[in-house]
């Protein structure tokens, strides 16, 4: 029977032991503060290592266990590499479920919140996560939103908080609003209600002032974050580099501001368009008949019912009205009829395109469903390359247009790419790079357009209509003005629930509590009202991470001089779908900071680790599904090192890990065999290791020379494979020669403890104790490998399917890439992984690794 196939029965019976071994190191632990990270005092390299913190929804679950198992292996390998390690935990305890839970039942939402807390933080200690509990946090404490108050006050006072009145995502279930990330396929990623437009005054801050900061300093984190999240945040942020194009309308005074990433393009425009939910659109249409006005009216209600991400998709069909209007192209002169149409977004650019049919395919479906004239200023066909231009012209020097049958208009099909540009006055001939740049001239010169860029980031909303956050800290007074409270007057703290009504009603809760919201302005003396909003909660999560260095001042933040000691974070660890919302605004506020002068680096987290998800026969596991594996029941069952162990061998962390691959049953006999062993070692502590097994020596070494690395590129599931592969080769060596006498017995084992307590804390300092060592395990220092016990006949070579290790073979040290192959191929277990799947891919790095890429 292999290791991790134990029959439940046998794990049952070693269970009865390993709560005690658990409940016995957890006491020393909390009694001696092992995990404490060093003060100024101490002089060794620091490590500041976190993992996402949790939301405090109910116990924890698989996710959880994934997610702080990760980041526990890497800061417990930290300090036994020597370093000062910072590990810390709190709770992003503001948010809408617990309000939502608080309506249900009738109850105040600190209460669930806190209860909620309090099971989790059982949960993290039942599981051995290596935290520094003295820098435990709450963002609902009001010793932390005060700073989130104060963190407001800072931008407002640099113009990077601001109200506007603008068109919102309305939850009509939650009542509140929502930023656009958070409504996923049209509806809201909480309740899944559908999500409508709505315009509101809301608080605002001013991303858009970092975009390009934030854009190219993603080149820093090139190598230390996964490729994926890079490309997910530029997207996101989606800088584009063209020109203003200022057109004038007929009637009204003031021109209208279009972007344009081809403004080369602008002979081709043939209509111009608004979107329909912009002030613009309203104003243009005023001036109109009552047919246009009331088609108009019409129109934008039923756009006011669509997402914007429906309103983007190719697939839709084209939609929109006439409002009576005329643009005038400021480079030929020509009218340009105005459409209102939901294509076009109200702050994307300055709510308002030029069309360019020909070239462009959502103006082209546009034109063809309205029979607008399409005008091709681009042959597309026409080469780029050599000096002189290649235009065909007509018998009169005209370039001459593709032949009906190619035209857009016929075809369907806008012409993109590159080509020579026609029909364009003196841009004639031109090459498109060369065409953009002499019409941003010409604009500029004409004094009709300059230069500009534009971007897909829209600034961060982070009003909410809800209770149960960070109330904004401002005042408004009787003449309409907006006021802060002063910062000596913070935090100013949530009231009491007593009397108030939280189910959604479409404005703020606490705009209800009247004793709270009427109040005096502390610096004039006269009444005015709190602002009833409260914040995003991803403002609270976008800093934490600075405040847990100085979690229980009063008097800042964070203190600057511990920034500097131990930040950015070093090593953080959280899901991949975190990539947009909390990372972007994490980096928009250490930006804002660092521009305070308050940190000197900005970027707040050096490595990012995603981890992939726990998921149960292949589904995400859901209540609503029933098939949910309870964290508790799993620790209840097995003690939290088989979990561990059995989590940490189920596949690369990148990897979703299916619960039905990971045996915590088989990760418990494991466990239970080494420390058997530990408990038979006979040689003295202070034995010399260099007369024992030269065989064992050897694998010990070896492993000592490559656990660091497997640990620093996060390959958990190679290191426990290894740990597997030593313990069984001590077994061995102990029943045969010298038997546990040996010294390379224990070397073998006092090295496997010490790895172990990356994994498996528990049974690591179980063994640490039987093997004759004061505690604790997890401050010992990593022994150093031996280089003239490297140099070997044989090595171990590691066979894998998908990633995953399913056998370790032992082979020549010069063994070739072919004969490795073909040694893994013949392999039972290998064979038995792959079974009827085909193998699309071999990677063989002789003579250490085989994976076999296999699919169906």
């Amino acid at each position: 029977m292999s290791e991790f196939h134990a029959s439940s029965t046998e794990a049952t019976d070693e269970s009865q032991s390993v709560h005690a071994i658990q409940a016995k190191w957890q006491k020393y632990w909390a009694e001696n503060d092992t995990f404490l990270a060093g003060g100024e005092e101490d002089t060794r390299p620091r490590k500041y290592v976190l993992a996402m913190f949790p939301y405090p929804s109910g116990d924890l679950h698989m996710g959880h266990a994934e997610n702080y198992l990760y980041s526990d292996i890497v800061a417990r390998f930290w300090r036994h590499r020597g370093h000062n390690v910072l590990n810390p935990i709190g709770w992003d305890s503001f948010g809408l479920p617990a309000e939502n839970a608080a309506i249900r039942r009738g109850a105040d939402p600190r209460e669930w919140t806190y209860q909620n807390i309090d099971q989790q933080k059982v949960g993290f200690k039942s599981y051995g996560v290596s935290f520094d509990w003295s820098r435990e946090l709450h963002t609902s404490d009001p010793e932390y939103y005060h700073w989130n108050q104060w963190l407001f006050l800072q931008l407002h006072e640099r113009g990077l908080a601001y109200r506007k009145k603008s068109p919102v995502n309305w939850c009509p279930n939650d009542q509140t609003v929502l930023a656009n990330e958070q409504v996923v396929d049209g509806r809201c990623e909480r309740c899944g209600a559908e999500v409508i437009k709505k315009k509101l005054t809301q608080w605002y801050f001013k991303i858009t002032d970092y975009a390009d900061r934030l854009l190219d300093d993603l080149n820093q984190l090139e190598g230390r974050w996964p490729h994926k999240v890079l490309q997910m945040q530029r997207n996101w942020i989606g800088r584009s580099v063209g020109a203003d194009v200022d057109f004038r309308i007929e009637g009204r005074d003031e021109s209208i501001t279009v972007f344009t990433t081809r403004p080369d393009t602008l002979h081709g425009a043939t209509f111009f368009v608004v979107a329909p939910d912009a002030d613009l659109a309203a104003e243009l249409v005023a001036e109109s008949s009552p047919q246009a006005q009331e088609c108009f009216r019409s129109y934008l209600a039923d756009v006011q019912k669509t997402t914007d991400i429906d309103r983007q998709s190719s697939d839709r069909p084209k939609s929109g009205v006439f409002l009576e209007r005329f643009a005038i192209n400021p480079v030929n002169g020509e009218r340009l009829p105005i459409w209102a149409a939901d294509y076009v977004l109200a702050d994307y650019g300055h709510g308002a395109v030029m069309a360019v049919p020909a070239h462009d395919q959502r103006d082209l479906d546009f034109a063809r469903a309205f029979d607008l004239p399409v005008k091709v200023v681009v042959d597309t066909t026409a080469p780029v390359t050599g000096a002189m231009p290649v235009i065909e012209i007509d018998d009169d020097g005209a370039p001459i247009e593709p032949a009906d049958d190619q035209h857009p208009s016929v075809t369907g099909i806008a012409l993109s790419g590159e080509g020579r540009m026609i029909n364009s006055g003196d841009l004639n001939g031109l090459s498109k790079r060369n065409a953009v740049a002499r019409a941003i001239e010409q604009l500029t010169a004409a004094g009709t357009g300059r230069a500009a860029k534009n971007y897909r980031l829209r600034d961060w909303l982070i009003s909410r209509q809800r209770f149960w956050g960070t109330p904004i800290p401002m005042l408004h007074h009787e003449d309409g003005t907006v006021t802060p409270v002063p910062a000596d007057q913070l935090p100013v703290r949530l009231p009491s629930v007593e009397g108030l009504d939280l189910s959604p009603k479409g404005s703020s809760p606490l705009g209800a509590a009247e004793s709270w919201v009427r109040t005096v302005d502390p610096e004039s003396g006269e009444p005015v009202l709190r602002d009833a909003d409260t914040m995003d909660t991803f403002v609270d999560s976008s800093w934490y991470f600075l405040r847990f260095l100085s979690p229980n001042s009063d008097q800042f933040a964070f203190d600057p001089a511990e920034a500097a000691r131990w930040a950015p974070v070093n090593s953080y660890v959280g899901g991949v779908e975190h990539a947009i919302l909390h990372l972007l605004y994490a980096r928009f506020i250490t930006k804002v900071l660092f521009d305070m002068g308050l940190i000197d680096f900005t970027e707040p987290f050096s490595s990012l680790i995603n981890q992939g998800m726990v998921i149960l026969d292949g589904a995400k596991m859901s209540k609503s599904k029933g098939n949910l594996v309870l964290f508790q029941d799993e620790l209840d069952k097995y003690g939290a090192d088989a979990l561990r162990v059995g989590l940490a061998f189920a596949g690369p962390v990148e990897d979703d890990k299916d619960w039905a691959d990971v045996s915590t049953t088989g990760a418990q006999k494991f466990l239970a065999r080494a420390l058997r062993l530990s408990h038979q070692v006979s040689s003295p502590v202070d034995v010399l290791f260099k007369d024992g097994d030269a065989a064992l020596r050897r694998g010990t070494h070896k492993l000592l020379a490559d656990a660091p690395a497997l640990v620093e590129q996060t390959k958990f599931n190679v290191l426990v494979a290894r740990l597997m592969e030593l313990v069984n080769l001590t077994r061995k060596t102990a029943d045969t020669g010298s038997g546990a006498a040996d010294p390379a017995v224990r070397e073998a084992l006092e090295t496997v403890a010490v790895m172990l307590d990356l994994i498996a804390p528990h049974t690591a300092e179980e063994m640490w104790e039987a093997l004759g060592h004061e505690p604790s395990v997890g401050l010992v220092t990593w022994r150093q490998a031996d280089p003239a016990l490297l140099v070997e006949d044989t090595i171990t070579a590691v066979a894998q399917v998908n990633g995953k290790v399913r056998a370790q073979l032992e082979v020549p040290a010069k063994i070739t890439a072919d004969e490795l192959e073909a040694l893994a191929r013949g392999d039972e277990r290998v064979i038995r992984a792959i079974g009827d799947k085909d193998i699309v891919k071999v990677i063989v790095r002789a003579p250490k690794l085989v994976n076999f890429a296999v699919k169906g």
